[in-house]
């Protein structure tokens, strides 16, 4: 039987306007939402139309005073928060809260049966928000806050995320690295050669969470063949090792060879090929269970593909 796949998008995520010429551009949705129209894939999903998520949620990972200075600044019109690459508009607040509930949504679907797995079609991006702080086009951490959902709101107890996205999650490591309930694994350029330059191999957490970050950072070039190889000899046998109760996946289609910001040369195949492996790891160990959420990836065309 065919799996039933949910899809989160709201044309409210364009209202967020990080100003002219700024790759993480309200585009990127078009043009993933205009192809899934253009190819009758949408009749195939079932949309899940997101709800701004409750500031209690927001909470459980960022400092209040932090949410309440973002606000702010949306408030009074200011152009960026916190750093120069983080460019705001007056809906933004709004809408980075709408990103958050995308994924509360997809959770609920998903446990309570409505969908198999989902995808979340979501901006702005979240996994360089940390604590208190914006970074990298991120203000609070979308993926994160699902994962801590799912195990406050719905009781899970091991929640595994996979972020394949070019720059390293560091907001991702940042809130989970003393907790041995979260596996952040993650697939990056080389942090010498890429933003935000963390996430060395021998970042593997703090405390009682050693062991339970493992970073994957490749040299400039990479393509499918490295990236396969870790998936098959390290990234799969710790998450059969973890046994995580649902799987989250960090996508950042940035990787690809075509992408302006890095230089990782993945193709269309190689993602495909990592989606299958990890759905295939969800199918035998997670119920199937498992959400993705779009970060980075900034070549229209790909993002579409």
């Amino acid at each position: 039987m065919a799996s039933k796949t949910g899809y989160v998008y709201d044309p409210r995520y364009q209202q967020h306007d990080p100003g002219t010429f700024h790759p993480e551009r309200p585009e990127r949705l078009r043009a993933i939402h205009q192809r899934l129209l253009d190819t009758g894939l949408l009749q195939h999903l079932i949309l899940l139309p997101p709800e701004p998520a409750p500031l209690n949620w927001i909470t459980t990972l960022h400092d209040p005073e932090y949410v309440k200075r973002f606000e702010a600044a949306c408030a009074k019109g200011f152009a960026i928060f916190q750093s120069a690459d983080n460019g705001i508009c007056a809906a933004s607040y709004e809408i980075a809260r709408l990103a958050v509930g995308g994924v509360l949504k997809a959770c609920d679907a998903v446990l309570a049966g409505e969908v198999d797995n989902a995808f979340c079609a979501i901006r702005p991006p979240g996994h360089h928000a940390e604590r208190a702080r914006a970074m990298g086009f991120c203000f609070f951490n979308n993926i994160a806050l699902g994962a801590r959902y799912l195990q406050q709101h719905h009781g899970l107890g091991r929640i595994a995320i996979v972020d394949w996205d070019v720059h390293h999650g560091n907001g991702t490591q940042h809130l989970f690295e003393e907790d041995p309930t979260v596996l952040y694994i993650s697939t990056h350029e080389d942090p010498d050669f890429c933003y935000p330059g963390t996430g060395r191999r021998h970042e593997r957490g703090r405390g009682a969470g050693t062991g339970y970050t493992l970073n994957f950072p490749f040299p400039p070039d990479s393509g499918d063949v490295d990236y396969l190889a870790v998936m098959d000899q390290e990234i799969l046998p710790a998450l059969k090792k973890f046994q995580p109760d649902f799987l989250l996946i960090s996508a950042g289609f940035d990787a690809h060879a075509d992408d302006p910001l890095a230089h990782i040369r993945l193709s269309r195949n190689g993602y495909r090929q990592l989606g299958q492996a990890l759905v295939g790891f969800a199918r035998e160990f997670c119920q199937g269970r498992v959400i993705t959420v779009l970060e980075g990836g900034y070549n229209l065309e790909v993002l579409a593909d």
